[in-house]
């Protein structure tokens, strides 16, 4: 049996005869910048190749302008938005009540209301032009029929086409183009609208109540066409919405002032022939009949006095209803394309080929020459 201190000094001996395990092991990076400087003239090739491709991409991808237009919004200030109205209505007696009240949209549901189906829809009859003047049609036919692609896309979609196109033909019930109807869309006019919510985007800027409208097109003069048909149509919309309750009030104000109008005139001819047919009769009857045509042509005259400054009031409502627009930026034609960046394509290719060369000689390179030599020796 061994003494507890001969083991204590065999253990410590184990220790240090036990070698360092492999995770242990450090990754000497100056011997890996060595091996990538040794094989310098590879990863130039690469990154060359690289980089003829990220030129042939950049140049393959068609140019696209973007239009962007700035508007600042009324805010609505609750009650009181009358302002000196209020104060008139009360010199003459009348409450303005609820009237102050005001109807609005928050400009964060701006976005929204851009990217929905109807709003996008009533885009497809405007008529666009590009630059050059060689094409003019509208905005659903240019979209549909004249954009342009990059040559690999056109290629991976040409088996889809033709499939499409011998289907149609077999089931012999190919659809034709009618009126856009957002209910029901064919699949033409889906894809369409799809396209072009994604070419209009709004952005809210939180701090100021800014809303800036782009517009990115393939023709720099199409994409400030629709960007300020969109800026005046977003305009009518929220215009629209804000009025529509003043309006309905306005109608309905102009309908009962139309009936007192009528009464009153009515009253007033009754009384007049009354009094025509009995101008010298003394009689009591006849005088107490005078007095009561004559009560009911000041009640009516009355109540058509104040339906008149309903009237006034509600027609104010629908001015002061009515949004204003600032228009801080407005639509004009770009001058140079927003998209592709062939600077960014070409730096991303380039490093591309620099990451993909560097991996191939630190590992596998050694990798695939091993698994060479090992398979001729397993056969």
């Amino acid at each position: 049996d061994s003494q507890p201190g001969e083991v204590t000094l065999k253990m410590k001996n184990d220790m240090q005869e036990t070698p360092a395990r492999p995770d242990d092991e450090q990754i000497d990076l100056l011997a890996v910048a060595r091996k990538l400087w040794a094989e310098r003239k590879l990863i130039v090739r690469w990154c060359a190749m690289a980089a003829l491709a990220g030129l042939v991409i950049g140049f393959s991808i068609p140019k696209e302008y973007t239009t962007e237009t700035v508007l600042a919004p009324e805010t609505s200030s609750g009650k009181g938005s009358l302002g000196g109205l209020s104060s008139l209505a009360s010199l003459a007696g009348i409450n303005m009540g609820n009237m102050t009240d005001a109807d609005a949209i928050n400009p964060d549901v701006y976005p929204e209301i851009v990217e929905s189906l109807p709003f996008v829809t009533e885009l497809f009859p405007v008529v666009v032009e590009t630059r050059n003047g060689k094409l003019r049609t509208d905005l659903y036919d240019y979209l549909l029929d004249h954009q342009r692609a990059p040559w690999w896309s056109a290629v991976l979609s040409a088996p889809f086409k033709a499939l499409g196109w011998v289907a149609e033909r077999l089931r012999g019930d190919a659809e034709t183009e009618g009126p856009v109807d957002p209910f029901r869309l064919t699949p033409d006019q889906s894809r369409v609208a799809e396209n072009l919510a994604k070419r209009v985007v709004v952005v809210i800027d939180k701090k100021t109540s800014l809303v800036t409208l782009s517009v990115t097109m393939q023709d720099p003069l199409i994409s400030a066409t629709l960007a300020d048909t969109v800026m005046r149509n977003l305009q009518n919309y929220v215009t629209d919405y804000r009025t529509n309750k003043a309006r309905l009030d306005l109608a309905f104000t102009q309908q009962l002032f139309d009936e007192a109008q009528q009464k009153y005139y009515h009253a007033q001819q009754r009384y007049a022939r009354y009094m025509d047919a009995n101008q010298n009769v003394v009689r009591r009857s006849v005088r107490t009949e005078q007095e009561r045509l004559q009560n009911e042509v000041t009640l009516a005259y009355n109540v058509y006095n104040q339906m008149a400054q309903q009237l006034q009031l509600a027609k104010a409502k629908v001015q002061e209803s009515t949004p204003v627009y600032a228009v801080v930026q407005p639509a004009t034609v770009p001058l140079r394309a927003a998209k592709p960046s062939k600077m960014l394509i070409l730096a991303g290719f380039i490093f591309l080929g620099g990451v993909l060369a560097s991996g191939w000689i630190l590992g596998v390179r050694d990798f695939v020459r091993n698994f060479n030599e090992k398979s001729p020796q397993e056969e």
